[in-house]
């Protein structure tokens, strides 16, 4: 008696998918993973027999000119934005950061002593004036440079702008919030424990208000 000879043991026990239906497996995974992915953890996701490289090939081909590209990075494969669209998926965020303590001291001086040169905001604040904390509040759009004082050197004043005003919904300059409230509006940056200044009536109840409008 003649054995029958034993199946090759590369041949499936079920049919492969069609080629149609391995493309639309393998784009479904695509689609649905959250990071790209190698050749041989699509293959392990689909029925056995498929061909995965010529499907690859065949999806990168059909997503030519697409709003999405099938690309290959490395060992890995994804779909992405084509190259020439990403700019309609850009968005700009402004981030709004704290004013440092400095920064809004030195806002507060112009504010209720406007206009107001370089050494007056130093002699109020008892400290000097770095050209960053200037430099900042006028690329905020909240200062800008007044007329130069009729005195020996010229010095240049400052004062603060419309859009500081329509920022705080202030209708002058003389209702400048105090430091408790711009603290309370995520503009200070807290200060931390101990390290409370004697010139903040928010530490200390009993000194007087450093800015006060009707100095």
């Amino acid at each position: 008696m003649t054995d029958r000879p034993e199946p090759p043991a590369s041949d499936p026990l079920f049919p492969s998918p069609p080629l149609g239906e391995q493309e639309r497996m393998v784009e479904a995974i695509l689609f649905a993973s959250d990071a790209p992915l190698t050749l041989a953890e699509i293959t392990e996701r689909l029925p056995h027999g498929c061909d995965v490289p010529g499907v690859m090939g065949l999806l990168k081909k059909r997503y030519e000119g697409r709003g999405v590209a099938l690309v290959q990075a490395g060992g890995t494969w994804a779909f992405r934005t084509a190259p020439d669209l990403g700019w309609l998926l850009a968005r700009e965020v402004v981030e709004t950061r704290p004013l440092s303590r400095a920064a809004i001291e030195t806002l507060a001086i112009i504010a209720y002593h406007q206009p107001a040169t370089r050494a007056e905001i130093e002699d109020i604040r008892g400290v000097a004036v770095s050209r960053g904390t200037l430099d900042l509040l006028i690329e905020r759009g909240w200062v800008r440079l007044g007329r130069r004082r009729m005195t020996p050197g010229r010095p240049a004043t400052f004062v603060v702008t419309e859009n500081f005003l329509d920022h705080f919904g202030l209708a002058n300059a003389r209702d400048l919030p105090g430091l408790r409230e711009l603290r309370e509006a995520g503009l200070l940056d807290n200060v931390p424990p101990g390290e409370a200044r004697p010139d903040d009536p928010d530490e200390d109840p009993n000194q007087t208000r450093l800015f006060d409008p009707d100095d």
